[in-house]
Order: structure tokens, then sequence, then C-alpha cells
């Protein structure tokens, strides 16, 4: 592990625990993508409409702009182990009924969008104890190579799972993909049961209600110059970029003519470059220094997503987003790095509850907008006018980037410093 991912990169395995984590949730995310690509593909041959994929985009990302504050509040009261637990479970549930109605020829868009929406709330609940619990297996010292390696391992995930999708609906069918996804989910479910947490490390039973938690955390984020500044430019990527992932089904079918073999071509390029921009990314060692990172690939992002509207060429695409992909990741990477190492811990379930409510929030608002402009623009647009909101968050937050570095200086961090 130490030779692919090197040593930086590498130290947060020294924690079994985080190991045992890492491992379970890589199985259970190549499983997620397989089933995010498949949901797509099957929004598209039910529909063969942009529309329809920017409404199942939404019913997956929506639930959490109700959910998230909320949910973010109880990761700071429930036990987060359990509540990823529990998520896994229903999870596989939503997996197995999508693999049986598909198997038995009984989906319909409908259905296929109550499915998608109740992944959502499920998913809502589940991000911010997952992201609060990484800090209790790892170190400080380990945190920021924690979030690296947890972005490569989603973004491998994206790599592998949509190949292993676009092999499984070839081959099988699209029950077979979602069938994959519910196994891997058990795989998952597994591995938690071997995974311990230092109950020291978790914030104190809260006796107040969860309303004043809700508005405390509310309040918390709002105030603090930096997260509140990163979580601006947070809001612009997941409304302008990363609707383009929620295309790809209509550009691969209608732009570059490939089918589903092209659709996950695009993807694993997608998820080829994240991965790049996450072992990159994780070997670097100053926090300051990931402000401007975040800026400057929030600009290479909006312009490689804009150069994927462009084209009509396959391979190009595939360049293209491949850098997109990179660029994405990386700053994706900086900022939630920067939030977590700014957050208190006590507010920190709080505070990535409000980051999960933007990171699956800003894409649904955007997939739904950007799918249904394509309807009287076309597939192109929609992405050129979203790389341009991207580009005028970017100049807004370069202009604040020394009132965000300064608020980052000022903060202490949170999680303890060593492992008794």
């Amino acid at each position: 592990m130490t030779f692919l991912l090197g040593t930086r990169l590498a130290l947060p395995f020294r924690n079994s625990n985080y190991g045992i984590y890492a491992a379970g949730n890589a199985i259970s995310l190549i499983g997620t993508w397989m089933q995010r690509i498949s949901i797509g593909w099957l929004t598209w041959q039910l529909t063969h409409s942009g529309l329809w994929l920017g409404i199942v985009s939404f019913a997956d990302f929506c639930p959490v702009i109700l959910v998230g504050p909320i949910a973010g509040a109880a990761a700071d009261r429930w036990d987060r182990l359990q509540v990823v637990k529990t998520s896994q479970v229903v999870s596989l549930v939503q997996a197995t009924v999508l693999c049986a109605l598909t198997a038995l020829d009984r989906m319909n868009i409908w259905l296929l969008v109550a499915l998608t929406a109740f992944q959502g709330v499920v998913v809502a609940f589940n991000q911010p104890a997952r992201l609060a619990l990484v800090p209790s297996l790892v170190t400080h010292a380990e945190l920021a190579s924690a979030v690296a390696i947890n972005s490569v391992i989603f973004n491998l995930a994206r790599f592998v799972g949509p190949m292993l999708a676009g092999l499984a609906i070839v081959s099988s069918g699209v029950s077979a993909s979602f069938a994959a996804n519910a196994l891997s989910y058990v795989a998952f479910l597994l591995a938690l049961t071997r995974v311990s947490v230092d109950r020291t490390d978790v914030a104190p039973a809260n006796r107040r209600s969860l309303a004043v938690d809700l508005r405390d955390g509310i309040s918390y984020t709002a105030r603090h110059p930096a997260i509140a500044a990163l979580l601006v430019l947070l809001v612009a990527i997941g409304i302008g970029g990363r609707p383009l992932n929620d295309l790809l089904p209509g550009f691969a079918a209608t732009v570059f003519r490939s089918g589903a073999g092209g659709l996950s071509l695009l993807a694993s390029a997608t998820g080829a470059g994240a991965i790049l921009g996450g072992l990159w990314l994780g070997h670097r060692a100053e926090t300051l220094g990931l402000t401007r990172i975040a800026i400057r690939a929030s600009v290479g992002g909006a312009i490689a997503a804009a150069a994927v509207a462009s084209t009509d060429r396959m391979w190009v695409a595939i360049l293209a987003i491949m850098a997109f992909g990179f660029c994405v990741s990386s700053a994706g990477i900086a900022i939630q790095t920067l939030v977590q190492l700014s957050s208190d811990r006590g507010m920190r379930g709080r505070v990535m509850g409000l980051y999960g409510l933007i990171f699956r929030g800003a894409p649904a608002i955007g997939g739904l907008t950007a799918g249904a402009a394509s309807t009287y623009f076309g597939l192109r647009w929609p992405i050129v006018l979203g790389a341009l909101l991207v580009l005028v968050a970017c100049a807004w937050t370069y202009r604040n980037r020394a009132q965000i570095e300064a608020a980052i200086l000022a903060e202490p961090p949170g999680p303890r410093d060593e492992r008794s």
C-alpha cells in the first residue's frame, strides 16, 4: 500500500479501524457507481429525455436539501457508526427492489424516480455521519491524508464502477448491475462489524433540543469566514459544473453516438482523472496552499467542462472529461479538507451536514436546471453557462482569499492530535 500511495498517503492505514473501514467502503462505492450509471442508462432507455435525466438526478440529490441539516445535527448526538450501519442495511433493501423490478420488467420512470428519491434520503442521513466518523478513526496529523484517500477511493470506484456497469448491462442487463450493488452493501456491513470507535472522540450526548443544535450549527457555519466562503465556491461547482455528469447519457447517445459503452468510457475517464487528482493532492502538506488549489482547480474544471460540450469527437471529450475529473476532484478535496480542519469537533457533524447538503443538493438543482434547459437549447449550452457560473464564483473567492486563509490560521484544530 505504501508503494502505491506513498508514505504520507499511507499513514492513515496504520490504524486498523480505518483500514477495515476504507476497504469495505471501497467495495460499497464501486457498487454505488454501478447503480448510479445504470439508473442513468435505464432512465434514458425509458424516456430518451434530457429532462427526465435531470429529474432523476434531482430526485437523487434533492432529499439532502430537506434532510441534510437535520442529519448533521443528529450525527453530533447519535452513534455515528450505528447510523452508517443502518443506512447500509436500508440501501441493501433498495438495491434489491430495484433489481427485482427491473428483472421482472415492472419498472417505469415513476417507480425509478421514487426509488431514487428514497435512496437520496438514506444517503442524506448517512453522509454527515460517515464524514464525521473519519476523524474518529485517525489522528489529527493523518486527517488531511485520510480525506484525500477517501476521495481516491470514491473516484477509483467512479472509474471501476462504470466499466463494470457497462459490462453488466451489455452482458446481462441493467438488473445485474443492481444485484452487484446489493452484494457490495453486504461486504461493507461485514467490514463495519469489525470497526470500533473510540467513544472519547465523539461529542458527548447533548441534552438540548435538536432544533437548538440545528440553529447553532447553521449560525456557526454561516459566521465562519473560511467555511462559509468555501461553501459558496462548492455551491457554484455543484450547480454549474457537476451537472455534466448527469447529462453524460445524453451526450453518449446523441452527441457521440456511442451507446452504453461510450457512457461507460466517459464516466470512467472522469473517475480516472479524479483518482489522479486525489493522489496528487494527498501528498501535499501545506494547508494554506489548499485555498489556491481549490480556486485554480475550479477554473480548470470549468474550462474542461466547456471543452466537453464544444466537441463532437469522442477522444477529445474523453481527454477533456478526464481533466474535468482531475480538477473537480482536487477542488473538492481541498474544500473538504479545509472545512474539516477548520470545524470545531463538537460542531463537525452539523458542519458536515451542511457540507453534504451543498455537495448533493447543489448538483440536484443544477442537474434539474440543466436537464430542463437541454430540452429547449440542447445538451451543450447548459454546460457552457454552468462553466461561466463557476468562473464567476472563482473570481469572487480569489478576491476574498486573504480573509479565508486568515480565518483558517486563527481556528484551532478540532480533533485530538494523538491517539492514546
